[in-house]
């Protein structure tokens, strides 16, 4: 089993490219493979190892400057759910386009998952899925607000063209893992909303403490790797991703006509070009000649 650990913190780096050498190497040596991102306000990332490289990488974390409140989802996956292990150096660790929002200020109420259920029931509470549209597709809370938004930037406007609705209504906000939250807290504090609450740890830790037959979930958790998908109790889920616009599809969309593995999808069909589809066609035919040779795949 492999441990996956999603993390991250709000913190003021001044000077992050001189982090990353020695974090991708120590990642590296201890076989770990996934994302971490470090820009001037903080580190995010999803790594996958086995206890040990996680323990050692976590423990190099908490000692950076001002991550000791390091935050940490952790679930687990029967085989290896990244590629390559990448340390890049980001303008935000999560975008949003926001130079004045600043999570080390102030944010939300934090609410545990145990009290998620009563809060979103409440008839003054509009709740809000801070995700983009791939995401809430294949699974959310019921009732919950969907901005239909194609990326983390496009929520300002989102909210800015739809505030009038929400008028005297306490907010509640979720998203994967909570890294979102933060930063669209913020931002509705910062736009005069006196009310705003946020789910602490997000979806996973919902999941992860919430019993399906209590739970106000519907359907499954995206996830940055590939697993594509997890349900209650962090039990990997029934989607694949299609590899040309990275959509999450569900065992009925793999039969549609739209769909060819590698190359298309019924989500992409009509944005891709045949010269886009010709080179994914022979990138999938690559890929199936390194798994008959029993080669990796570079790509």
């Amino acid at each position: 089993m492999f441990v996956v650990a999603a993390l991250y913190h709000f913190t003021r780096f001044e000077a992050p490219d001189t982090m990353r050498v020695a974090l991708e190497n120590l990642c590296r040596e201890n076989g770990l493979r996934g994302t971490i991102l470090l820009a001037r306000e903080g580190i995010n990332g999803t790594v996958a190892g086995d206890r040990p490289a996680i323990d050692t990488l976590l423990e190099h974390i908490r000692a950076l400057p001002g991550c000791d409140g390091l935050e940490v989802k952790e679930s687990y996956a029967h085989k290896m759910p990244f590629r390559r292990m990448r340390v890049r150096l980001k303008r935000e660790i999560v975008t949003m386009g926001q130079p004045d929002v600043d999570p080390t200020r102030s944010v939300g109420r934090y609410v545990d998952a145990a009290n998620w259920n009563e809060l979103i029931a409440a008839q003054d509470v509009a709740v809000i899925d801070t995700r983009n549209s791939y995401e809430v597709a294949i699974g959310s809370f019921a009732g919950a607000e969907n901005p239909q938004t194609d990326s983390f930037r496009d929520f300002p406007a989102w909210w800015s063209a739809n505030r009038d609705r929400f008028e005297g209504k306490r907010i509640a906000m979720f998203c994967t893992g909570g890294i979102r939250c933060e930063k669209s807290t913020n931002y509705l504090l910062g736009q005069g909303v006196e009310e705003v609450f946020h789910l602490k740890g997000g979806i996973l830790k919902y999941l992860e403490e919430v019993p399906a037959e209590n739970s106000s979930w519907k359907g499954e958790c995206f996830v940055f790797d590939e697993r594509v998908s997890v349900g209650h109790g962090l039990r990997p889920g029934p989607h694949t991703l299609c590899r040309a616009c990275r959509y999450p599809l569900a065992a009925e969309d793999l039969l549609r006509s739209e769909y060819e593995e590698g190359v298309a999808c019924h989500h992409c069909i009509a944005t891709r070009s045949s010269a886009d589809r010709d080179r994914y066609r022979e990138r999938q035919r690559q890929i199936a000649l390194a798994a008959r040779l029993g080669e990796k795949h570079l790509g």
